[in-house]
């Protein structure tokens, strides 16, 4: 056994050294003399040399480029992540940028916060930019060296993706490469070189397309064509000194010279595949690493005939409208993709102005037969259109375009049905099945399941698809599908600079905390977990704030939308304050007839509605919503309520203009509910207020449940409701209703297993709210034979009156 070790000074009763512990916060000097002897005070001039140049090597100075101050991003090589300063000066140029090549995930007023992955450097490249322009961007604007694990990473991502691409040309498919190699790759390849058409000599060498003056309708571009290039030119400069932005500043405008440099040079190889080929093809590519790219050279279709519409000449499209379609349209064609913008900023307007540019025949799929009208009518609105061009594909409506090419809206369910289907309607899927579509418009694209959207993808031939949606995101992962099945994400706009410039409403939300009453909240405890949400959602305190708030906005003015997802309550709330409702089991001409009169009617200012009214309602005359019962933690069921409030609204009050309601019930599950709802919004840059006690609530006339009593005839009625009523409601167009979070099996049938309650020890002692009844066939016997004689005469004299009158 060695030697024991001596005790320190300080085990020896020597007092220790007074200085603060170390740590990050307070560093000890190198030349502490509490680390160091006398003997080793002296270094020699090697040492201090030494210890100079790491101090300077590892100095926060020297990780830093030059002007860091000037500089807007910071970069997380270990997480791959960029945050923003929004407030820098180059912010505006960096964001158009960085939601090019990166997914936002956060962007509140000063930080906003960015992640690279795969797909989006995909969608990076299908827009045109350069891996190597990518790096120099982000390179020249990061306030530290660019990591070389980011540059790796960038390189490796889109070394292969975009330089294969399948276009439709004079009805032929041909698949594209600038890089010879690649093609050459491509043509040993023996499922690929089977497929080819020409043999050995089917390689095909052109210069590279360019956008050739394509005029997106709407734009600027477009109102200017009659004026003179001076005129032009004066404009432009005019913006730019307005914007206050240098000419040498963008950045943009210089890799954009760079490449128009460089376009006389440049040259695409291909070889052509017959259609029934392509599937095998892309399915190849994908393997080899080569993910196609597809695009519809539709100004060179020949076989197609050109759609006559246009939009209106009033008509006048947005910046950020016109910034999304030149993602799509950037080289002339048209590029397959997802457009995402928030609700009430115009996404009808940029699939109607994409309609107008292709020029061909169009399909239009939307969630609900009420939004298919308002496709419809939106059409009209905008464009010149004729309506015998525009065919309506629902349940009750199945007509055909007159001429040889049109518009038709369908819904996805129509289309992607399985089910044996009338007469009528198989004519109409053979009709649609049996023709070339040049644009497939996909509205509120992250509803769908990916199983429907391969059915969709192959039972109808289309050149191009476009995708739209507020809020590309799902609670499963299956939204990562949409890259491949419709194509990259082109577009996202940022919902704080839209409301900013004014384009949509500003507004408050707030989360309003309800209390349990005593009677609710005991049974609350007590009952199944499917029961709870009825008492959380009928609980007395919230419906007293719901009533307190309509009558407060209705004083102002405002018109006012209340969501519940549970029907029963639906009912409820709306029968005893006396407003109008739809639901699900509303007739159509019903619906129509309330949502008039909202509209229109100053008598109407508040409509419940169920979850039908989430998606493609518009009402821009709402300017508060209201909130009492929703589906569990929904983020997007979440946005797609506040986008029925985001409309810009026709007065122009200082401040928000627009007001958010959630009414939670305190201490219930339905708080952590909320909490997961408002992840979307909160990334986008709205900050929810907590309203613990609403100011006056006790002083309104006619407020209801405030007696015992009352309450607890609610409870009682609650009660009395089977667990059903609890439930969120089922609605046919509904194709995102399921809760996916539920574990089930195959078939989507619930697996079986150990059901686990909650419960209390007083259970143990009985039945609780029970009734015990006693059943004695022999003593009801006894009961029944002994009979007082007046009681027997009665009976016989009731007989005989009853025979009487039946013989009568």
């Amino acid at each position: 056994m060695g030697p024991k070790r001596q005790a320190s000074s300080s085990a020896r009763g020597v007092r220790p050294s007074k200085r603060p512990a170390s740590g990050t916060a307070t560093p000890q000097s190198i030349g502490s003399s509490d680390d160091y002897s006398e003997a080793g005070e002296e270094a020699s001039e090697s040492e201090a040399e030494n210890l100079s140049k790491a101090v300077k090597a590892f100095s926060a100075e020297s990780l830093k480029n030059q002007n860091h101050e000037n500089r807007p991003l910071w970069i997380d090589a270990k997480k791959a992540r960029i945050t923003l300063e929004s407030f820098s000066p180059l912010a505006a140029h960096a964001q158009d940028f960085l939601t090019t090549i990166a997914e936002p995930l956060s962007r509140p007023i000063y930080l906003h916060e960015y992640a690279l992955t795969v797909h989006s450097l995909y969608a990076a490249v299908s827009v045109g930019l350069v891996p190597q322009d990518i790096i120099n961007f982000l390179d020249r604007l990061s306030k530290t060296p660019l990591p070389a694990e980011i540059k790796k990473f960038i390189l490796g991502c889109t070394q292969a993706f975009g330089k294969v691409k399948l276009v439709l040309k004079h009805n032929r498919y041909f698949l594209e490469t600038p890089d010879n190699k690649v093609l050459q790759k491509l043509v040993k390849d023996e499922v690929i070189g089977a497929q080819r058409v020409g043999g050995s000599e089917g390689i095909i060498t052109e210069k590279a397309p360019k956008l050739g003056g394509l005029v997106i309708p709407g734009t600027r571009d477009a109102a200017g064509m009659k004026q003179q290039p001076e005129q032009q030119e004066q404009d432009r400069t005019a913006a730019a000194d307005k914007d206050g932005v240098a000419k040498e500043d963008d950045i943009f405008l210089t890799l954009r010279e760079d490449d128009d440099d460089d376009d006389d040079d440049k040259h695409i190889h291909s070889i052509e595949i017959p259609a029934g080929g392509v599937e095998p093809v892309q399915k190849r590519c994908l393997e080899l690493g080569y993910p196609v790219l597809e695009e519809y050279d539709f100004n060179n279709d020949q076989v197609n005939a050109n759609l006559d519409i246009d939009l209106k000449p009033n008509t006048t499209i947005r910046s950020y409208q016109e910034k999304s379609l030149s993602k799509m349209f950037s080289n002339g064609r048209a590029r397959s993709g997802i457009i995402v913008l928030p609700c009430g900023a115009g996404k009808t307007l940029v699939g109607i102005t994409a309609a107008c540019t292709i020029r061909k025949g169009i399909v239009i799929l939307c969630t609900s037969s009420m939004s298919v009208v308002q496709w419809r009518n939106e059409f009209l609105k905008w464009s010149n259109i004729s309506p015998n061009d525009i065919a309506i594909f629902t349940s009750d409506h199945k007509e055909k375009f007159s001429r040889n090419t049109g518009i038709i809206v369908s819904t996805y369910s129509m289309v992607t049905q399985t089910r044996s289907r009338s007469y009528d309607a198989q004519k109409m899927m053979d009709f649609m099945q049996s023709r070339e579509w040049g644009l497939m418009i996909l509205d509120e694209v992250h509803v769908v399941p990916a199983s429907i959207f391969r059915k969709v993808t192959h039972s109808i031939a289309t050149h191009s698809k476009l995708g739209l949606t507020a809020t590309l995101l799902r609670e499963d992962d299956k939204i990562t599908d949409l890259n491949f099945l419709i194509g990259p994400k082109l577009y996202e706009a940022n919902w704080m600079e839209l409301a900013d410039q004014g384009h949509i409403a500003k507004v408050q939300c707030a989360e309003v905390w309800c209390p349990m009453t005593t009677e609710f909240y005991q049974e609350y405890l007590r009952e199944s977990s499917r029961k709870r949400a009825l008492l959380y959602i009928m609980n007395p305190r919230k419906f007293q704030a719901c009533q307190f708030l309509i009558d407060y906005h209705e004083k102002r003015g405002d018109k006012v939308i209340v969501f519940s997802d549970n029907v029963f309550a639906l009912e409820r709330y709306a029968l005893k304050l006396n407003k109008a409702y739809i639901y699900g089991g509303t007739p159509q001409n019903e619906r129509l007839r309330i949502l008039e009169n909202f509209q229109h009617n100053e008598q109407v200012n508040t409509i419940f509605l169920s979850k039908i009214g989430d998606t493609s309602l518009d009402l821009p005359e709402a300017t508060c919503l209201i909130q009492i019962s929703s589906h569990y933690g929904s983020r997007r069921q979440e946005a797609q309520r506040l986008g029925r409030i985001l409309r810009a609204k026709r007065r122009n009050d200082e401040g928000f203009n627009a007001f958010f309601y959630s009414l939670v019930s305190k201490d219930t599950q339905e708080m952590y509910y909320s909490s997961k709802r408002q992840a979307f919004l909160v990334d986008q840059g709205y900050a929810f207020k907590v309203i613990t006690h609403l100011q006056g609530i006790e002083n309104l006339p006619g407020l209801a449940y405030a007696s015992p009593a009352e309450r607890r005839e609610l409870l009682q009625e609650v009660m009395l409701q089977n667990e059903t009523s609890a439930d969120v409601e089922k609605i046919d167009d509904d194709l995102f209703g399921a809760r996916s979070g539920r574990p089930s099996g195959k078939g989507g049938i619930a697996r079986r297993g150990v059901k686990r309650t909650a419960g209390m020890l007083s259970e143990l002692a009985g039945g609780q709210d029970m009734a015990y009844i006693e059943y004695n066939k022999s003593r009801n016997k006894e009961l029944k034979g002994k009979h007082n004689p007046l009681f027997k005469k009665m009976a016989r004299e009731q007989q005989r009156r009853k025979a009487q009158r039946l013989d009568g």
